[in-house]
């Protein structure tokens, strides 16, 4: 829910993203509380003078004086005594009359990540909140810690560390990345430089000025350096990759950074778990000339996950990176929240990683997106192959995102491809336009679908030249994708002709 609805009103629960509180005898202590835990996650609806039900239900609770309370609520967000930030512009605060009675509705919406932490009473520490399925809480200190850190431009992969020089790298790992790099951009200018040089141009070294020594940077340590070594400056640093193939044995495969017989370094964690990951893959017969091409969409799209969930890693929270391979799903875990937030992530657009240096790292060797659009090539993969569609999950205290890449079938899209008739659809296209539909022409408007959805989602409603505006296609082509998701269930439509929106499922 991003807005609220008066026709919804007895339909309503609270939830993550909506409170109601009574507030008859005034503002009510616990409002900035919640208006505190929704900017700092997702954003949320804050209702006054509304009643709780035993069923769950809202009832009005007799508010009257609306005005005086709205007063006093600006007056209160204003004070940087009593609020650190005010998120808010004069829309954002309504009235409403319900069956003879007032509410007031706040809508807040989430944070930046500069202007994190969002917290209440002059405290930092003891002001600041967030929202879980059970209500607000108080943030703890390595939460806020880990907030301040995503504040800056300058992520901490890029921090010089004047404690380790370049004989704290694993020479060996090193010599891998740069044999890899030659072999993705053959011939490149920086194949002749030293170590040294070269560590400089990737920002895994950096020169101090003042006296021209070469340290590491962050990124450095983490990519190339060995794990005892890394755990001197991230005590949490931990990864961890379980295979669980077999019910009756708990790890048919398991390898972590902690073991001692490998350099336990993110350079090494990824191309050893990659393999595993893919090893059971299916890999179409396809050639290229005489050469047998083993590289699938869903390969890259595993590689992006990974690459993805390394570099979104706030390597200084508790429980480290998580790969889980089970037999019909691949889970990722990492710690650290979504910094661009869930909902522009899926949207895609935004590139805003945790550890900028280490995206460049992996960029350089052909892997990882740097355009925002990783998230939604890989829902757009497992939409193409008729997966069930991947989850990102986020946790908080301590922070955790979790994606999902289920290989199970879709059968609600199976079942609404065979109830619309796609199939044939497709097939008299084909025989109209005398060619077949490309694997890249499919995943396309696969993608562009779920950009539609993810839209709506967001909007609440919208109208075909909105919609065709935003995903940069032409009114027809946008109406054409428009009429499929209708007849696949995903979204409907309300009014007619010019007045015609389409909307997301409605509220039940």
């Amino acid at each position: 829910m991003t807005k609220f609805d008066l026709n919804c009103f007895f339909q309503y629960r609270e939830n993550n993203r909506l409170e109601v509180k009574r507030a008859k005898g005034g503002l009510p202590d616990s409002l900035w509380d919640t208006y505190s835990a929704f900017a700092n996650c997702y954003g949320g609806i804050i209702i006054l003078g509304v009643d709780e039900k035993p069923d769950g239900s809202f009832m009005t609770s007799g508010l009257k004086n609306a005005e005086k309370l709205k007063k006093d609520f600006w007056n209160t967000i204003n004070n940087e005594q009593k609020v650190s930030l005010n998120l808010l512009s004069d829309g954002d605060v309504e009235s409403f009359e319900i069956e003879h009675d007032v509410v007031l509705v706040i809508h807040v919406p989430p944070a930046n990540r500069e202007d994190r932490p969002v917290y209440i009473g002059n405290n930092l520490f003891r002001g600041t909140f967030r929202r879980n399925g059970e209500g607000d809480y108080h943030c703890t200190k390595s939460e806020v810690k880990a907030m301040l850190r995503d504040q800056t431009e300058e992520t901490a992969d890029m921090k010089v560390l004047k404690d380790f020089d370049i004989n704290d790298l694993d020479f060996e790992t090193v010599r891998a990345y740069r044999n890899r790099h030659m072999a993705y951009r053959a011939e490149h200018v920086w194949a002749g430089l030293t170590d040294e040089e070269y560590l400089e141009r990737i920002g895994a070294v950096k020169r101090i000025k003042a006296d021209s020594s070469i340290h590491l940077t962050a990124a450095g340590l983490l990519m190339f350096g060995e794990e005892y070594r890394i755990l001197y400056e991230y005590p949490e640093y931990f990864l961890d990759y379980r295979e669980m193939l077999d019910p009756a044995i708990r790890w048919t495969d398991r390898l972590q950074s902690s073991s001692g017989d490998w350099s336990g370094n993110l350079f090494d964690f990824f191309f050893r778990v990659y393999s595993k990951l893919v090893r059971d893959l299916k890999i179409p017969f396809k050639l290229e000339g005489i050469t047998r091409v083993d590289d699938t969409p869903v390969h890259k799209a595993v590689r992006e996950a990974l690459a993805n969930c390394i570099v979104n890693t706030d390597f200084y929270i508790s429980r480290g990176v998580v790969i889980k391979k089970d037999i019909d799903k691949i889970v990722m875990e990492n710690p650290g929240y979504i910094r661009t937030g869930k909902n522009q992530m899926l949207k895609g657009g935004i590139s805003d990683p945790r550890n900028k240096a280490l995206m460049k790292m992996f960029n350089m060797i052909g892997i990882g997106e740097r355009a925002g659009s990783g998230v939604p090539d890989i829902f757009a993969v497992w939409e193409s192959q008729g997966w069930k569609e991947p989850t990102v999950d986020e946790q908080y205290n301590p922070d955790r995102t979790i994606l999902t890449l289920s290989f199970e079938k879709n059968k609600r899209k199976e079942q609404a491809e065979k109830t619309s008739g796609k199939n044939k659809r497709k097939e008299q296209a084909e025989k109209t336009s005398g060619k077949k539909i490309s694997s890249n022409q499919l995943v396309k408007t696969l993608e562009n679908k779920r950009k539609i959805v993810t839209y709506l989602s967001t909007e609440g409603t919208a109208k075909t030249r909105d919609i065709a505006h935003y995903i940069g296609l032409s009114d027809t082509r946008t109406r054409a994708l428009l009429a499929e998701l209708v007849q696949e269930g995903r979204i409907d439509t309300k009014g007619n002709g010019r007045n015609r929106v389409y909307v997301t499922c409605p509220i039940k």
